[in-house]
């Protein structure tokens, strides 16, 4: 049962990361703190996603700018790096809340939000992306959102928003990784589930693949965003 969530959590967040660039993790975390504790589900669903993410950055590496993602990735890994450490501090029922309340909140943003991404973000918007993004980041594995739309608002065409916003992902995989290994969240124990989240998710992103030309992206966010939300109504409830 446990390996089933596993894989049907992969594919989920695979299906997902293929058709909009982002909110894997979101998905996975979703079913993952039905069977791991919430630290421990973030670094399994980051890890996941790392063979899907590679691909992505391998298919689109000729429209990375790494001068668009150098400052905001430091910036966001400065706050994920004190942010992980409070799993182990900070009771499980809050961290439930917190994640029911992070997955409502980006639910109405998304639901509610019509801003056009032609024009960069300022400074002080993008900053607290970068902050808030870093600190749900440490706690649940759910960053990407608003880096997507920071990316989405400084990119002149689709490749170059999938480059760079997957790129970041991947540098970030990397870092915050390490950081949970280094602090027992991660061991070896967890490998076995990670390689068969890892083929789910693969495995989504190859249907995205097929599936993302025949479909309304518009009204595929919009379903998105909506099971968000009641997934965070079921965290708070």
């Amino acid at each position: 049962m446990t390996w089933l969530i596993v894989a049907l959590a992969g594919l989920l967040g695979g299906t997902v990361q293929g058709l909009t660039g982002f909110g894997a993790v979101i998905m996975m975390m979703i079913l993952l703190p039905n069977i791991l504790p919430i630290d421990q589900s973030a670094g399994v669903a980051g890890v996941m996603m790392l063979g899907s993410v590679s691909t992505l950055v391998y298919r689109y590496h000729h429209a990375i700018k790494f001068r668009q993602i150098i400052l905001p990735f430091l910036i966001y890994a400065s706050v994920a790096t004190g942010s992980v450490h409070l799993g182990h501090v900070l009771d499980v029922h809050l961290l439930r809340l917190l994640l029911g309340g992070l997955l409502v909140g980006l639910s109405l943003y998304f639901t509610l939000n019509h801003r056009g991404n032609t024009q960069p973000f300022p400074w002080y918007v993008a900053g607290c992306f970068m902050i808030v993004s870093g600190f749900f980041n440490g706690l649940f594995g759910i960053g990407g959102p608003l880096m997507a739309l920071y990316f989405l608002s400084l990119a002149h065409s689709m490749p170059e928003y999938l480059a760079n916003l997957q790129t970041f992902f991947l540098i970030d995989t990397f870092y915050i990784t390490s950081i949970r290994v280094a602090n027992g969240i991660l061991t070896m124990q967890h490998i076995p589930l990670i390689l068969i989240g890892m083929v789910g998710a693969v495995t989504g992103t190859v249907i995205a693949s097929h599936v993302v030309t025949r479909l309304n992206i518009a009204t595929i966010k919009r379903i998105i965003y909506v099971f968000i939300g009641l997934s965070g109504l079921y965290y708070l409830l």
